[in-house]
């Protein structure tokens, strides 16, 4: 692969991906995994944007229909049928994210009575709340790039059902927190732990909604927007993670996006954010993982913070027009600068993972899907960046 003609390269890609997976080629039994199809969603609606082909917007929502009636619905091998949410096939059909969805894992969810086994869970389904917000806004781009309210009207639905679900005052602390992992029913708790971001990345991604709800005259998530600002209160967000790095770039973008669109609120988060963000680029640097060979690497974590630095020059774009942030510019723009510096290190992690040989190593085969989209996701990212 070279980096030149590049959206060449993320067609080349997404189309192989759409192979692989069963999205085209009915012969196929569709495979479908929530985190790697919501970006995939964006990166075919962004195919769709640079070169006006309507195969990659259908693609998209083919996609988006596949996961709501494989994730939305009860696995194969499971005594229960029909849609997760328990509502009938008609009524599935018109709120197919009633329920939640699906991770999409290998290996059936956890028995009620069987004992937690925290390596096995990994490989176990379920519904992850991280993995809802990631739908969350690959429905909202569906619905800014159609037209379609509907997508935005299922990603609300989807919000509205996985703050009920997930979210819960422990009897030791006096706030709400969310539960990281659930049942696929989402009627018990598989891992009772919370996502150190899953209160940041739920606030932004119910102010995106918002703010496509206001558009299109749907009915909002004032509760639940007020729920999260409580809990991302006094939060501590930096971490030496690269996919969590990046996560933390792709929110402070939301933020200033939003914030251009009028927002009010996120002003004081997004430094935080960044802050945050730029204390983990320095631990990251420390451990500088990147020297090791591809064997003993996680391209899709790495790719992550490529997607997130892919952010700054925007953010640095945002601040020098007048995003109605003139009393804080100067903050915000020492910050961007030093998140500009780092920029480098997300061509050195796409570069190497542009590289054949460093794809014929286990690590990516074993996560060549999720691999896959995240290296196109990078290439393209501004169909996944856009809110």
């Amino acid at each position: 692969m070279k980096r030149s003609g590049s959206s060449s390269i993320v067609r080349e890609v997404m189309m192989d991906f759409a192979e692989r997976t069963g999205l085209v080629y009915s012969g196929k039994t569709p495979r479908r995994y929530l985190w790697t199809d919501a970006f995939a969603v964006c990166n075919f609606l962004e195919l769709f944007r640079q070169t006006h082909d309507e195969t990659c917007r259908d693609l998209a929502l083919r996609l988006v229909d596949q996961v709501h009636h494989v994730l939305g619905r009860h696995r194969d091998d499971d005594t229960r049928t029909g849609w997760i949410s328990g509502l009938g096939e008609e009524e599935g059909e018109r709120h197919p994210t009633a329920g939640g969805l699906r991770i999409g894992k290998t290996v059936n969810e956890r028995g009620p009575d069987e004992p937690s086994d925290e390596r096995l869970e990994w490989d176990r389904d379920g519904q992850y709340y991280h993995y809802l917000t990631k739908w969350m806004h690959a429905l909202n781009r569906v619905s800014r790039v159609t037209g379609d309210p509907a997508y935005a009207g299922w990603g609300i639905e989807l919000a509205r059902t996985a703050h009920h679900r997930f979210t819960h005052v422990p009897p030791w602390e006096n706030r709400k927190r969310i539960y990281w992992k659930m049942s696929i029913d989402l009627s018990r708790p598989l891992v009772h732990s919370m996502g150190q971001h899953d209160p940041l990345d739920g606030l932004v991604t119910y102010g995106e909604l918002q703010a496509t709800a206001a558009a299109f005259g749907l009915a909002g998530l004032d509760t639940e927007i007020a729920d999260m600002a409580e809990m991302c209160r006094g939060k501590s967000w930096a971490t030496g993670d690269p996919l969590g790095i990046g996560g933390l770039l792709f929110d402070a973008w939301r933020m200033a996006q939003l914030i251009g669109r009028g927002t009010v609120g996120y002003a004081n988060l997004l430094e935080e954010v960044l802050d945050a963000a730029l204390r983990g680029l320095e631990s990251f640097a420390e451990y500088n993982p990147l020297g090791l060979p591809a064997g003993q690497r996680l391209a899709f974590r790495e790719l992550g913070l490529s997607i997130g630095l892919k952010a700054a020059g925007k953010m640095q774009d945002w601040l020098g027009n007048d995003a109605g942030f003139s009393g804080r510019k100067g903050s915000l723009r020492q910050r961007i600068e030093a998140l500009m510096g780092n920029v480098p290190l997300g061509e050195t992690i796409e570069s190497f993972w542009m590289e054949r040989e460093n794809r014929e190593a286990a690590s990516w085969k074993e996560h060549r899907e999720i691999n896959m989209v995240m290296l196109a996701t990078s290439l393209a990212p501004d169909g996944f960046l856009t809110i």
